[in-house]
């Protein structure tokens, strides 16, 4: 007879695997140990990372993936560690649940000066507030259990970052086995506003020649992937997305026409999207990244933009009209048109096609950025997750064609430099069966590459390419003075410092394909030093460098 008496951390455990938690990335302290003692006899396995911020970036890798991740680490000192990785989470609506192994509840009372304390010992959790969409404290037996399954429903109903405050004494406290939980469903539009906003929406469409669909973000974050591409492939319209939305769906669909960011756009792309007599917006976030730096030039008497919780048509509002709804809607009231009326020219015909231009070496050649991502759009294979960090990488795999079933990650809103690491290692564990391929450049690996080591000692496999551009090139774009310089690293040689995998050193477009025939049949880790200019990197980029320098003044 299974007991109906179990811990408040079992009740927790038992809640973060029925949501999708399997892995629980984490950094160990006193304050944490008792519920870490409660994981290892969980169904949940723990993976400790090197420090905090990559435990709060794995767990944000494997979100993306999974959806939903979760950490735990000690109060103070450790969650205030994480509380960047958590932060880019709350910017780019990432579903994490941080667990934070607090002091006692008499202490919170009392106010000890016990190490890693603030004197207040509310200030964490005040902190956490700002970057979270909800928060507790779990003080009881009794309110334990609904104060977790609150949390887990606004972390998943939000898709965003969630807090516990998990107290040493609450930990192995009596509550009673909990019932089936309970996810959460669409929120209800309002049935008049719905309706008139579709109404409206197909009136506008019905009579566009040119229409164009921009898919974003939110349907990602929101799981509407396959709403959208019901709506796509009933109505027959072309469709872009943003560097946010990057493979929604298929970048090999008819109807996709390519990526679009404004004046960083292809020709094509910009002209059709701008020259479009109806553009509907759908989930976009308008970034600077997303916009090409606020380049788009969209009219809007011609816009319909839908997000998650209203529709804009031209300039006014229709509230409370839920995007699942309004997607939903509009697929059963328009109909089918003509892709021959329509001016598509499909992105996979195009030449960006990763096969459409034979790759040739020229084996003494050094690399340069755009020889090593052309070479890429032909080594990256289906079903890839392919993870760029922000920069030279970032910038340069946007703009490639990804391959069938590809998962494209970049933390492209928030952007912080070394995020990838972790979302690596998060990626790798939340997809074991498929190919995980990271681009990452020297100055963000050098802020967070100890959790190599934790993919080596998990025995993944991803492939890292590390760009060694000799510092900060995308700061250099921006203005290039000595603060961009770095260290040198033998970058390679690490993977015998972290205790395994295979490390490779290359110059030239003949090492790469030595690299690349070495890397398909390697049983591991494997980790590629390329070697390019400091000021290589693509045009998108230096657009964007101009960018950043106008907003910041230092033109």
């Amino acid at each position: 007879m299974i007991n109906s008496e179990i811990t408040i951390a079992e009740y927790l455990l038992i809640r973060l695997k029925e949501i999708g938690v399997d892995h629980l990335f984490g950094v160990p302290g006193d304050f944490v140990l008792g519920f870490f003692n409660q994981v290892l006899k969980s169904d949940i396995k723990y993976v400790g990372t090197c420090n905090e911020l990559n435990a709060a970036y794995a767990a944000d890798g494997y979100a993306r993936i999974r959806g939903v991740g979760a950490f735990s680490s000690t109060y103070g000192v450790g969650e205030l560690s994480a509380i960047n990785g958590v932060a880019g989470a709350f910017a780019e609506r990432v579903p994490v649940v941080v667990i934070t192994g607090s002091p006692a509840t008499i202490n919170f009372r009392t106010r000890p000066l016990l190490h890693h304390t603030l004197g207040d010992y509310q200030i964490p959790l005040r902190m956490y507030e700002k970057i979270t969409v909800a928060s507790t404290q779990l003080v009881s037996a009794e309110t334990a259990p609904a104060e977790i399954d609150r949390v887990l429903t606004a972390c998943l109903t939000h898709q965003q970052p969630v807090y516990i405050s998990l107290p040493a004494d609450v930990v192995m406290m009596k509550c009673n086995r909990p019932d089936t939980f309970h996810f959460p469903t669409h929120p209800k539009s309002n049935p008049e506003a719905l309706e008139e906003a579709i109404r409206e929406t197909v009136k506008m469409l019905d009579k566009a020649e040119k229409p164009v669909v921009i898919g974003d973000v939110e349907l990602v974050r929101f799981k509407l992937q396959k709403d959208f591409e019901d709506f796509i492939n009933k109505t027959g319209f072309p469709f872009v997305t943003q560097m946010l939305g990057k493979t929604l769906i298929s970048e090999h669909h008819p109807q996709f026409i390519g990526l679009y960011e404004g004046d960083r756009s292809r020709e094509y792309v910009r002209n059709r999207v701008e020259s479009a007599d109806c553009i509907l917006q759908l989930g976009a976030l308008k970034t600077d990244f997303n916009t090409g730096g606020f380049t788009t030039n969209l009219d809007d008497s011609k816009m319909i933009s839908a997000n998650i919780g209203y529709v804009k048509i031209k300039h006014h509002f229709y509230e409370n009209v839920h995007l699942h709804d309004f997607i939903l809607g509009l697929t059963e009231k328009l109909s089918h048109r003509d892709s021959a009326t329509l001016d598509i020219q499909c992105a996979k015909d195009s030449c960006v096609h990763r096969h459409s231009i034979p790759y040739e070496p020229d084996p003494p050649q050094p690399l340069t950025i755009k020889r090593f991502f052309d070479r890429m759009s032909h080594f990256i294979v289906d079903n890839s997750i392919v993870i760029a960090e922000t920069g030279v990488s970032l910038f340069s795999a946007a703009e490639m064609h990804m391959p069938e079933g590809s998962t494209f990650i970049g933390q492209t809103f928030y952007g912080s430099i070394g995020y990838t690491v972790g979302a690596t290692l998060g990626a790798s564990l939340a997809a074991k069966d498929r190919k995980v391929i990271l681009f990452v450049g020297d100055g963000s690996f050098q802020v967070t590459c100890q959790d190599i080591s934790t993919m080596i000692r998990n025995k993944l496999k991803p492939i890292i390419f590390l760009i060694n551009n000799d510092g900060y090139t995308i700061e250099r774009v921006i203005v290039d003075r000595p603060y961009n310089d770095l260290q040198p690293w033998h970058y390679h040689k690490l993977v015998d410092v972290f205790g395994g995998g295979l490390g490779l050193d290359v110059r030239t477009e003949g090492e790469l394909e030595e690299a690349l025939r070495k890397a398909a049949i390697a049983d591991g880790l494997v980790f590629i030093e390329i070697h390019t200019g400091r000021m290589d990197c693509p045009e998108s980029l230096r657009s964007a460098g101009k960018s950043m320098a106008k907003i910041n003044q230092l033109e």
